[in-house]
This record gives C-alpha cells, sequence and structure tokens, in this order.
C-alpha cells in the first residue's frame, strides 16, 4: 500500500501519494481558495446555473479537499456526499488540510466509487470525478459503465465533471467515452499546463448559454468567491467548443 505523504514549499501544503505527483494543495493562508489551477476549473458548471445551485453534490475521490471546502464556503446549503476509498486520505485531509467537521453538510463514506455509483439509487445536481491512485491511474472511474452509471445518478438538469489526467495529455478515449454515455453532450476543455484536462457531460439538451452570459457569470462569481474563470473562459473560447459565441454542450 502507498504512503500519505505532506510536503510544504513556499506557503502551499501538497498531499502526496508516494511519490512527487500531487494529488491535492493548499495555500495555508487561504485554506479554503482553489489553490490548483485543475481544480479552479472543476467549478466552471457553477457559471452554468444561479447561485442556488448545486443542492446535491456528489464527489468521487476527496484528495486534499480543495473542492469540498470550496463548496462548504460558498455553496452553503448544498449538501456533499463525498466517496473515498482510502480512509487515510480523509485523516489526512481533516489534519493538513481543514476538512470540515460537519457531518450534516459533508457526509463522507469509505469505499470504491465505482461500486457506489452501482449501488446508489440516489440523484444529485452535480457530480465530481477526481479519483487517481499513485500511479495517477483512474482505473474503473474512466470507464464507459461508470459514466453510464454516472448519468444515471444525475437530476435532469445534472452535470457531471471529470478531471482527467494523462502524462501524454491524450484524452480522446474518455472523452469519446463521456460522449458514448451523453449521447454527444459532453465536452473536455482544452488541457491545462499540468496534464489535466476537465471534462462535462450533460444530460438532456437544456439551455446553451453565450459566451458573453459566460462572463459574465464568470465575473460574478469572482466578485462573490474570488475565483476567477475568465482565462478559463478565454481558453475555450479558442476551442471548437465555443463555435458561434454559444456553448455547445
Amino acid at each position: 500500500m502507498h504512503s500519505i505523504d505532506i510536503s510544504e514549499e513556499a506557503g502551499v501544503r501538497y498531499l502526496h501519494f508516494g511519490s512527487d505527483w500531487v494529488q491535492g494543495a493548499m495555500r495555508t493562508a487561504r485554506p479554503f481558495a482553489l489553490e490548483l489551477d485543475y481544480t479552479r476549473e472543476m467549478m466552471l458548471p457553477l457559471l452554468l446555473h444561479d447561485d442556488a445551485w448545486p443542492r446535491k453534490v456528489l464527489q468521487v475521490g476527496l484528495g486534499a479537499a480543495s473542492v469540498t471546502k470550496f463548496l462548504y464556503r460558498h455553496r452553503p446549503r448544498a449538501k456533499q456526499t463525498v466517496i473515498e476509498i482510502d480512509p487515510r486520505v480523509t485523516a489526512a485531509a481533516r489534519q493538513f488540510f481543514r476538512l470540515p467537521d460537519d457531518p450534516a453538510r459533508i457526509d463522507i463514506r469509505h469505499g470504491d466509487g465505482a461500486d457506489f455509483m452501482i449501488r446508489s439509487k440516489l440523484r444529485y445536481d452535480l457530480i465530481l470525478v477526481d479519483g487517481f491512485d499513485a500511479d495517477a491511474r483512474a482505473g474503473r472511474l474512466d470507464t464507459l459503465p461508470f459514466y453510464l452509471d454516472c448519468r444515471a445518478r444525475l437530476a435532469n438538469d445534472g452535470l457531471l465533471c471529470v478531471n482527467l489526467l494523462s502524462r501524454r495529455k491524450d484524452f480522446s478515449k474518455s472523452v469519446a467515452r463521456l460522449q458514448d454515455a451523453f449521447d454527444g453532450r459532453a465536452i473536455a476543455f482544452p488541457s491545462c499546463d499540468s496534464g489535466n484536462a476537465i471534462a462535462l457531460g450533460k444530460v438532456g439538451p437544456g439551455e446553451t448559454p453565450s459566451l458573453e452570459q459566460l462572463k459574465a457569470a464568470a465575473t460574478h462569481l469572482k466578485r462573490e468567491t474570488s475565483l476567477n474563470l475568465l482565462p478559463t473562459l478565454a481558453r475555450l473560447a479558442q476551442s471548437r467548443h465555443l463555435a458561434g459565441g454559444m456553448l455547445q454542450l
């Protein structure tokens, strides 16, 4: 079994699973902020809804609890269920990364995320998947059956947000699986420099926001939370996903 290691440099604390590969990070002076680029981009679904959304969140993979804490701080009406396979990760998140102990709002369960998705009968507004082993492998969390199970667990206007990670930065097979599961309503943003790419899957056609609407939502989110997603939108604007100035999802 891999070790759970903590390092710290220049005011940033890092989580590792027995290697130099970073599994999560927190700036100690701002414990509820999102330090890593990909964790910021996992909040892009917030631009597609008002501040009352989401009310029910499912997270697969806790890591350093960055996203958990951000939603806890800025979406206080959201009930979060977190599935983490390793209890040691939860202990580290509490001891070193300021994970709040509030079972009424953060329900942490230990087990396999793919198994949970099969068994669960509940539906969620937002499902966040960010689970990797010590070798940065997603395993069952990047398969067509898993994505189909995620879709079955989403509310009618629900969104799946997945962190894809590849040393080769080739996410085409993962995106193809997501598109198969969501009848084509899935996209991946241009890859971060870190090798992460964030992908979204959507249930139902719904509304198609324009770039201007997304920028207005990002400006509002920045004002309310200090999270700046405008650079992400600038990158997205250069991709085919904003053809004609409308988000193609």
